[in-house]
């Protein structure tokens, strides 16, 4: 084919996909299925190399083909049940939705608190040992992932994809998920090559050293969310803090979401006192159609999921004060 016939049948190509396009469903990341998914699995391994035992929690979508995996990591003081509103969504979806519990800064910490200390025991547990752990668990959970999807009379067996992963996490999970995304400690990389883009609900800054060294190198796409009353009593951190970790990440492909009034537990299944009675049901809402859109843009690399997320339609469903940017 000469030159100009291939331009013109590249033309013709480009302009019959666009109409298809048109004349299909408009995108929605909060449209669902009609096909009920599975009851959640909870399953559990053993950390060999590490002694440790990793409950899970895993959210099949209805196919039984090989699944794309998004992982969620708890945050301080959780299990592996956090994040169902996001889990059952994203299944729905069609992702393998796998939640984490990590031992050592999940709920024992307060269950076994009978002291009246719980809040220094949390401190306690927010240590910098327990996020190293926490980076050493998503690599094991992957790993195991990987054996059970080719292991015969598994229930997991050919339902997994762990060539494309998406890895999330809320405040502590947060943390862990900025390691998995290429943030470095004192220039160590905790980054595993099949995570390809990563969400961070109440994202943190490092506590010490220079923010921008330290989120140099993650080059994957990464959705950070947050409030603007998003503090916490551990670690003192501020709203004002979390919002210093997108200006720090190099420019391509990163988004920024700050929800007004949204407080800390705004973005966890528990309910949480905002002016005016109970939850915002708005911001629900919004962190799932952003986080789907996210995952079907960069996982599935959708092109009506990017176009989406990098058009107007976004601004659609946030309240006016709610801030929404790129880079």
């Amino acid at each position: 084919m000469t030159a100009p016939l291939f331009r013109l049948f590249w033309i013709l190509t480009l302009s019959l996909s666009a109409a298809l396009a048109a004349d299909g469903p408009e995108y929605d990341p909060l449209r669902k299925p009609e096909a009920v998914i599975p009851a959640p699995l909870d399953l559990q391994f053993r950390d060999e190399a590490r002694g440790r035992e990793i409950p899970l929690r895993v959210w099949l979508p209805a196919s039984e083909k090989p699944a794309m995996v998004v992982l969620f990591s708890h945050g301080l003081g959780g299990n592996r049940e956090a994040a169902a509103y996001l889990a059952g969504h994203w299944a729905a979806r069609g992702y393998a939705v796998v939640c984490l519990q990590h031992p050592g800064s999940d709920d024992a910490i307060w269950k076994k608190s009978t002291d009246g200390r719980t809040m220094a025991s949390l401190e306690r547990a927010a240590s910098g040992s327990n996020l190293l752990l926490r980076a050493g668990d998503v690599h094991a959970t992957l790993n195991q992932l990987e054996k059970w999807n080719t292991q015969s009379g598994h229930i997991l067996r050919g339902r997994l994809d762990t060539s494309r992963c998406g890895m999330s996490g809320h405040s502590f999970g947060a943390l862990t998920t900025q390691l998995l995304a290429g943030q470095t400690i004192l220039g160590r990389s905790f980054t595993d090559p099949r995570v390809k883009a990563a969400m961070a609900l109440s994202p943190s800054p490092p506590r010490a050293g220079d923010a921008k060294t330290a989120f140099a190198a993650v080059a994957m796409p990464m959705l950070l969310m947050t409030g603007s009353l998003d503090d916490s009593p551990i670690g003192k951190t501020t709203p004002e803090d979390r919002r210093k970790v997108f200006p720090a990440l190099p420019a391509g492909d990163k988004y920024e979401l700050v929800l007004d009034k949204a407080r800390h537990n705004a973005f966890s299944d528990r309910r949480t006192v905002v002016e005016g009675g109970g939850r915002n049901p708005n911001h629900h809402r919004v962190i799932i159609a952003l986080s789907t859109a996210f995952w079907d843009a960069y996982l599935r690399n959708d092109p009506q999921a990017m176009a989406w997320l990098s058009g107007q339609p976004p601004k659609a469903i946030l309240e006016p004060d709610d801030q929404w940017r790129k880079k």
